[in-house]
């Protein structure tokens, strides 16, 4: 089972937050809201549904600390958009 690590600013998967084989990254704008600017799984691991369980757990840190999330990358945007879930943590 591939574990998901709390990184500075990222959740990933992988030796170090250096060595990831898949990763969600985020900047923070405030002290209430977060930027998720990308997201990358790599071929090995693709059609597993990482990328979502990645923003899944950006989206349960988000919460827990209160923060909203804008979207900037493309796959986090496509979620926000088509998942009702994300509702409560979205700009």
């Amino acid at each position: 089972m591939n574990k998901i690590k709390k990184g500075i600013n990222n959740f990933y998967i992988g030796e170090s937050e250096d060595k990831h084989i898949a990763i969600i990254s985020f900047r923070k704008e405030n002290d209430k809201v977060i930027i998720a600017d990308r997201t990358f799984v790599s071929d090995e691991l693709r059609g597993q549904g990482i990328a979502k369980k990645l923003l899944d757990e950006l989206v349960n840190y988000a919460r827990k600390e209160g923060m909203k999330i804008i979207p900037e990358c493309s796959y986090v945007k496509k979620a926000f958009e088509n998942d009702l879930e994300y509702k409560d943590v979205k700009i």
